[in-house]
């Protein structure tokens, strides 16, 4: 129809009205009376569904889907003007559909009539057809719903009316006697044939068949038409693709409502009410909507920063502990807004049986207006995968840009330039099914569908060959998007010698920038980008070191600055067996990917992490009563319950937790490991009292309790001019203090054999062994040990002063190294348990280490000897 109007404004045939022959009824039809359009309907159906008495249909009227079956029923039916009441009583599902159809239609207002009840109007006011309308001309179809039939041969009595068929086909039941039916000669563009690789591949080569088009002159924009019988499953590739080669690309059907920040915004909301509330799905509903909703403007700007960054908030009881905690300081404006929060989650805590009110109060303007639309078209509980569905205009002009269409659009308005896409077997044509309510046994498909999907397939391809005047390229795809091949549509038949395009082949026009960067090797390698990258490359395979491998100019300041903080046992133990991811998360601030998907178990550290916590806590209130000493065993099984419990509830508000039957499993591993920690057998210290995560080297207590020292004195390692810091799992002193018993608990598998440092991976005994008899003075006897507690072994350190010179000498070393410009790889670099791996070659372990750990060695020099310590 705009092309039809864009070509009568440039011929200056003023007067003329171009029209749908449904238009043209309901003028004839006069009054107030209107069409029945599809939104209107659906939300008719909606509305009365839940209501209405469907008989055998009530069972699946409250399924997702029912709507839309319903609405293509009904349309179904009155198109081709089935009498539903007359039928009722032929069969139980037309009975159901009748009573469906009296429902919504006393839903609607009296002035929507179905086409049979617009076309007996119609008949009754046949004599003011001439002066409504004078000359009729029908353009650009090939077939018309039954239910309009008999008002056209009655119209056609009336005024003069031309079918205008050109090379298309004409209907058998057109009266050519009573309508004069013009045809022309079909056209003969240049016809090829090709094939690609996958869907996406032809969505590509047809944006570099239109932009070659294009940019030599060959076509207009407005003449250029890529089409598919199934447009949905290329929409998403041409909209990435459309923003990469910044193309007008018009999609004639409508573009998704979620890709624009509107749709975004709605479905975020649906993301909450359909899955759960959680932090990460609340702030991508902030970052959408701002303060536009009503429940946002009483909380301040930026107040998502009183959210805890670590915390996954998966459910309302975890919002409500986190509003438990705030107090008026924490909020960005000084002022308490914890209502307005509660009052917020609570309504979205409700889930989708709120979804109306809730979209009124948080979504405005035309956010709202898609939210509305989402909840006609479908139930509220799979509002995700109605606004997946819903489309809207891209506001491009359609007359002067390159269209995206369905076959059935291109058929009417077709342009001198065509590419087909998707002509594979079973999807051009598509195959005939029934209708989803109305089966075949029940009206016959050929009376409730006269032109069914497969027939309409075949005639909207011939019409698109007979109405395109200059070249025409048939596509189709190798393979689909799993790699499964795929077969040639019989349409393919006696056309053209397929041509083979590989994925990878250069082509004769790029359709972006990317696309020919990636076309022209020769320019892209003179790219800065190119060349630093192939440079790396090169660099990573070499068998010796270079600035890519972690060389840089000596005593820059850089490395002064990581050098002068204070270091804890795991910083150091990074500096002596991986300089690299030293210098990496310490002075680039480098950091491991976060995961958007919660574990399904906890890792190695977050165990470890839970299980000190709850040692921690159940230590503490074991010292707070009459002392672990004197504790027995229901008491000391009694502490790890309450604080496994406490544990849990503060871990599940800050950090994401597995599925609940595995949770309840980790749980127990908790407290079992916590219960051989406190209960283990070995000399006890007489009259100790125990503490629990110490903290020193100026670190703050994690909790109130009494510290045997005071945390803020510094720790210094002689002679290797670094500072240290960290918690001691637990430090007993007895009550002479002259006996001191550092412990660290593991909660991994025990080594094979006994242990020192173990190649410079075991510090912390040793360490804070040291720190111990620095801070209580050197009278101390201070003993080490690391306890296993699943495998229940513990391994003493047999002579920590000797141990500590060890260390002294590899720190002095490795500063020096460092100091040299060495950031080079160690052993630890790209292993198992190296987050930063993701920043070197692939499988960095097995391949780029073992090439660079040589070199590295004969680099790093005595720094590397600490490696082969036992």
């Amino acid at each position: 129809m705009r092309e039809m109007r864009l070509k009568s404004a440039r011929h200056r045939d003023h007067g003329v009205q171009v029209m749908t022959f449904e238009q043209l009824a309901v003028r004839l039809a006069g009054g107030f009376c209107q069409p029945i359009d599809e939104e209107t309907l659906r939300a008719a159906v909606q509305a009365c569904l839940a209501e209405a008495d469907l008989g055998e249909l009530d069972g699946i009227k409250t399924l997702p889907g029912m709507i839309g079956a319903a609405v293509g029923t009904l349309h179904k039916a009155w198109r081709a003007g089935v009498d539903l009441q007359a039928r009722a009583g032929d069969q139980p599902r037309l009975a159901s559909i009748a009573q469906l159809e009296a429902a919504v239609l006393g839903t609607l207002p009296p002035s929507m009539l179905r086409p049979t009840d617009i076309v007996a109007a119609g008949m009754q006011r046949l004599d003011h057809a001439e002066a409504l309308f004078g000359p009729v001309e029908i353009v650009g179809i090939t077939e018309l719903s039954p239910c309009w039939r008999p008002l056209l041969h009655a119209l056609a009595a009336k005024v003069p009316i031309r079918w205008v068929a050109g090379p298309r086909e004409t209907p058998s039941w057109l009266d050519g006697k009573m309508v004069e039916v013009v045809q022309t000669e079909a056209k003969t563009p240049a016809v090829e044939t090709v094939s690609a690789s996958t869907a996406y591949h032809e969505a590509i080569e047809a944006l570099r068949w239109a932009r070659r088009l294009i940019a030599t002159g060959q076509a207009a924009p407005g003449e250029v038409a890529i089409a598919s019988v199934t447009p949905a499953e290329y929409d998403d590739y041409f909209l990435a693709l459309r923003s990469d080669a910044n193309l007008d690309l018009h999609f004639v059907h409508g573009v998704p409502v979620t890709a624009c920040r509107e749709g975004q915004a709605a479905a975020a909301l649906a993301d909450i009410l359909v899955r759960g509330i959680s932090q990460n799905r609340m702030r991508r509903l902030v970052a959408l909507v701002g303060d536009g909703g009503e429940l946002f403007k009483a909380l301040p700007e930026g107040w998502t920063r009183v959210l805890p960054n670590d915390a996954p908030l998966a459910s309302v009881e975890a919002w409500d502990r986190l509003a438990d905690r705030l107090t008026a300081e924490d909020w960005p404006d000084g002022a308490d807004h914890t209502p307005a929060l509660r009052a917020l989650i609570a309504q979205l805590g409700e889930g989708v049986g709120v979804a109306e009110k809730v979209g009124q109060q948080l979504l405005t303007g035309r956010a709202l207006k898609i939210w509305k639309k989402a909840l006609a078209a479908g139930p509220a509980a799979s509002l995700d995968q109605t606004l997946e569905t819903l489309k809207e205009d891209d506001g491009l002009e359609a007359c002067v840009s390159m269209a995206w269409m369905p076959a059935s659009a291109l058929a009417a308005s077709p342009r001198p330039f065509v590419r087909l896409l998707g002509l594979n077997s079973a999807r051009w044509p598509r195959p005939i099914t029934d209708d989803r309510l109305l089966s075949d046994h029940i009206i016959p498909s050929a009376e409730l569908d006269p032109l069914p999907i497969s027939a309409a397939d075949r005639r909207d391809f011939r019409t698109i060959l007979a109405t395109t005047e200059h070249q025409v390229v048939l596509s189709r795809a190798r393979r689909d998007s799993d790699g499964r091949l795929l077969g040639r549509s019989p349409l393919l038949q006696g056309q053209p010698e397929e041509g083979y395009l590989r994925r990878n082949r250069v082509p004769p026009h790029a359709y972006s920038e990317t696309d020919r960067l990636m076309a022209r090797p020769e320019e892209f390698r003179a790219l800065p980008q190119a060349l630093s990258a192939a440079c790396c490359w090169r660099d990573w395979w070499r068998n010796e070191l270079t600035p890519h491998d972690g060389l840089v100019r000596a005593d820059h300041p850089v490395l002064q600055s990581i050098l002068e903080r204070t270091q804890s046992a795991s910083s150091l133990r990074r500096l002596l067996r991986n300089p690299l991811g030293f210098v990496w998360q310490y002075g680039l601030r480098l950091r491991e990917p976060e995961s958007g998907e919660d574990p399904l178990v906890l890792d190695a550290l977050a165990m470890g992490n839970l299980v000190h916590m709850t040692l921690e806590q159940a230590l503490r209130r074991l010292e707070s009563a009459d002392g672990l000493a004197n504790a027995t065993a229901a008491q000391i099984a009694s502490a790890i319950d309450v604080a496994a419990e406490d544990v849990a509830l503060s871990w599940e508000m800050e950090h994401a937790v597995p599925p609940p039957v595995i949770w309840r499993r980790t749980l127990d591993d908790v407290r079992a490991m916590g219960a051989q920690a406190l209960t283990f057998d070995d000399e006890p210290l007489p009259d100790a009292r125990s503490f629990a995560e110490v903290p020193f080297g100026g670190l703050e207590p994690a909790a109130e309790a009494e510290m045997p020292w005071d945390a803020s004195v510094p720790v210094e390692i002689p002679g290797t001019g670094f500072r240290i810091n960290g918690y001691i799992d637990r430090l007993d002193i007895d009550g002479n203090g002259q006996r001191a018993l550092v412990r660290d608990y593991k909660t991994g598998k025990a080594p094979r054999n006994d242990i020192t440092l173990d190649g410079g991976r075991e510090l912390q005994r040793c360490l804070y062994a040291f720190a111990v008899k620095a801070l209580l003075g050197e009278q101390v006897e201070v003993s080490a040990s690391l306890l296993y507690l699943r495998d229940e072994v513990d391994l003493q350190l047999a002579d920590p002063e000797a141990t500590l010179a060890t260390i002294r000498e590899a720190l002095r070393a490795a500063r020096a190294s460092l100091m040299a410009g060495s950031g080079v790889l160690g052993p630890d670099t790209g292993g198992r348990y190296d987050d930063l791996a993701f920043a070197l070659p692939a499988n960095a372990g097995a391949t780029y280490s073992k090439i660079k750990i040589p070199a590295a060695k004969a680099q790093l020099g005595p720094a590397a000897e600490i490696w082969e310590a036992p």
